[in-house]
C-alpha cells in the first residue's frame, strides 16, 4: 500500500508538471516527453480495484418487489393462509440456515443445489432447501408425534433460474404438513383438498392434480428388473416425463444411466398411463405388479384415497399418473402435484400441463433420520408454488392493466382553508388513535384539489375535510370519492361512521 502511495504521489506531481507546461505553452516536444513519463507512472500504477464501476443489481434468480407486487403478494398470502387455518393448522418459524449435516443426504440429486455457507464460528452451514427437512428436524429435536401446522418462508436454491416462470434462486414456500399416527389416507385426502380449495379460490385457472406413490414406482421398477441401486435415480429420471419426451427420458436412462434398453421399455409400459380408481383397480389385476407386496399397499391405499377424495367432491381434479415421481429421496408413500392446464387447440383435445403450482407427498422416514432411536413421526403435507402463482396474477394484471391498491388507507384528513395545519393533526391522531387507517398530506397549506386527486391516485375511499365553518358547527365533511357525494358528520360521531362506510373489505384489485 505504501509503494502504491508513492507511485500516486508521483502521478499527481507528473500530472501537475505537464499541466504547467501546457499553460506556459512550452515547447511541443517537451510536452510529449513529460506526458510520456506520465502515462509510464500510470501504467506502473495499474488499475485501482477498489474504484472500478460497482454494478447496481439484484443478485442472480432474486429480485425486489415494488409495493404494487407485494399488494398482490399479500392477498395471495392471504388466500393461503386463511385455507391452512381454516383446517385447524398452527404456524411454526425455523431458522433459515441449518447444520449442513441436517441438510446432506436428502435431496437426492438436487442436493448439488444446496448453497453452503462459509464456516463462520465452528459451525459449517448450509442456507435451507425447503422446509420439510427443518420441520423433521423441529419435530425431532422437541420430541413431538402430534402437529398439523403451516410454515411460510423464504427458501434457496443454487438452480439455473427462469425468472420469466416464476423460477428463482431465493424464494417462497408456502406449506402445510399433518405429523402423526392416523388411519390410512385420511390427512392425505385432506392435504389435497386443501390444495384445491386454495387453487380454487385463487382463480388462477383450470388445475388437475396427479397422484401417484412412491411404492407403487418402486414395486414398478423391481418388476420392470431395475437394480435396487437404481431406483432413486431412475426416479429422478421418470419424473422429468412432464417436461421432456418418453424417448429423452429413456435416452438418460440407458445412455447416462446405464439401464439396460429393454428394462426401460418396460419401464415405459407402466410410466405411459394416467386414468382415475378404474386406473388403480386395473392395475391391481395385473399379474406381475399384483405379486409385488410394495405395489399391492400403494395401490390399496390408493383406492381408499379416491373414495374420500369423492365424499370431499374433488375426485374430479385428481388423476392417478405413474409419471409421477418427485425427485425428493424422502417420500415414502403417496405423491401428488398439481399443474395448471392450458385449453387445447382443437375441440376433444387433451388439455396440456402448463407447470406445477403445487405438490407433496408422504415422507414417513425422514423424522426417524434425526432421532436417535430412529422412532418414526408418520407425516404428509403439502406446498404451494407461490412464485408462479405471483408471476401468473402480475402478468394478468399487467394485460388487463387493472388498478392495484398498495396501501389499505381509509380517509384522508383534508382541509379547505389556509392554516388548518394544527386542526388536520389533531384529527388524525384522534383516527389512529381509533384504529382508524388515515393519512394527511405534509404540507402546511395544501390545495384542496391536490388532496382530492392524491385520494383518486391511491384509492383512497373517504376525505374528512376540516373547514373554519366545519369547526364552528362542530362538523367534518366527510366526502365519499367515488360519487363525490359529501354529508356533515359530527365529530363525535365520525370515527363510526367512517367504520360503518368501509365495513366491506377492500379489494386490492
Amino acid at each position: 500500500m505504501a509503494n502504491r502511495a508513492a507511485l500516486e504521489e508521483l502521478v499527481r506531481l507528473q500530472g501537475e508538471r505537464v499541466r504547467g507546461l501546457k499553460q506556459q505553452k512550452a515547447d511541443a516536444e517537451q510536452i510529449e516527453d513529460e506526458v510520456a513519463k506520465l502515462l509510464k507512472l500510470k501504467a506502473q500504477l495499474g488499475p485501482d480495484e477498489s474504484k472500478q464501476k460497482f454494478v447496481l443489481k439484484t443478485p442472480k434468480g432474486t429480485r425486489d418487489y415494488s409495493p404494487r407486487q407485494m399488494a398482490v403478494r399479500e392477498k395471495v398470502f392471504d388466500v393461503i393462509i386463511r385455507c391452512f387455518k381454516r383446517h385447524g393448522a398452527e404456524v411454526i418459524d425455523t431458522p433459515v440456515f441449518e447444520l449442513k449435516e441436517t441438510l446432506t443426504g436428502k435431496y437426492g440429486e438436487d442436493s448439488k443445489l444446496i448453497y453452503d455457507l462459509k464456516d463462520q464460528g465452528g459451525e459449517l452451514l448450509s442456507l435451507r432447501y425447503d422446509l420439510t427437512v427443518p420441520f423433521a428436524r423441529y419435530l425431532a429435536m422437541n420430541k413431538l408425534t402430534n402437529i398439523k401446522r403451516y410454515h411460510i418462508a423464504k427458501v434457496y436454491r443454487r438452480d439455473n433460474p427462469a425468472m420469466t416462470r416464476g423460477r428463482y434462486r431465493e424464494f417462497y414456500q408456502c406449506d402445510f404438513d399433518i405429523a402423526g399416527q392416523f388411519d390410512p389416507m385420511i390427512p392425505d385426502a385432506e392435504c389435497l383438498k386443501i390444495m384445491c380449495e386454495i387453487l380454487s379460490s385463487l382463480q388462477i385457472g383450470d388445475f388437475l392434480v396427479k397422484v401417484n406413490d412412491r411404492r407403487i414406482l418402486d414395486g414398478m421398477f423391481a418388476i420392470c428388473g431395475v437394480p435396487d441401486s437404481k431406483f432413486r435415480t431412475i426416479c429422478s429420471s421418470v419424473d422429468k416425463l412432464d417436461k421432456v419426451s418418453w424417448e429423452d427420458v429413456k435416452n438418460e436412462m440407458v445412455g447416462e444411466k446405464g439401464l439396460a434398453p429393454e428394462v426401460a421399455d418396460r419401464i415405459g409400459d407402466y410410466v405411459q398411463q394416467h386414468g382415475g380408481v378404474s386406473l388403480v383397480e386395473q392395475l391391481l389385476q395385473d399379474p406381475k405388479l399384483s405379486q409385488n407386496k410394495q405395489a399391492l399397499e400403494g395401490l390399496g391405499d390408493l383406492k381408499l384415497l379416491f373414495e374420500y377424495l369423492t365424499l370431499f367432491g374433488i375426485a374430479d381434479k385428481i388423476s392417478f399418473d405413474l409419471s409421477l415421481a418427485r425427485g425428493l429421496d424422502y417420500y415414502t408413500g403417496v405423491i401428488y402435484e398439481a399443474v395448471l392446464l392450458q385449453i387445447p387447440a382443437q375441440a376433444g383435445e387433451e388439455p396440456l400441463g402448463v407447470g406445477s403450482v403445487a405438490a407433496g407427498g408422504r415422507y414417513d422416514g425422514l423424522v426417524g433420520m434425526f432421532d436417535p432411536k430412529g422412532r418414526k413421526v408418520p407425516c404428509v403435507g403439502l406446498s404451494i408454488g407461490v412464485e408462479r402463482i405471483f408471476s401468473i396474477v402480475e402478468q394478468r394484471l399487467e394485460a388487463s392493466e387493472e388498478k392495484v391498491r398498495t396501501t389499505e388507507t381509509q380517509v384522508l384528513v383534508a382541509s379547505a382553508q389556509k392554516k388548518l395545519l394544527e386542526e388536520r393533526l389533531k384529527l388524525v391522531s384522534e383516527l389512529w388513535d381509533a384504529g382508524i387507517k388515515a393519512e394527511l398530506l405534509y404540507k402546511k397549506n395544501p390545495k384542496l384539489l391536490n388532496q382530492l386527486q392524491y385520494c383518486e391516485e391511491a384509492g383512497i375511499p373517504l376525505v374528512a375535510i376540516i373547514g373554519e365553518q366545519e369547526l364552528k358547527d362542530g362538523v367534518i365533511k366527510l366526502r365519499l370519492v367515488a360519487s363525490r357525494e359529501e354529508v356533515d358528520v359530527q365529530r363525535e360521531d365520525l370515527v363510526e361512521e367512517i367504520k360503518r362506510r368501509t365495513s366491506q373489505p377492500l379489494c386490492i384489485c
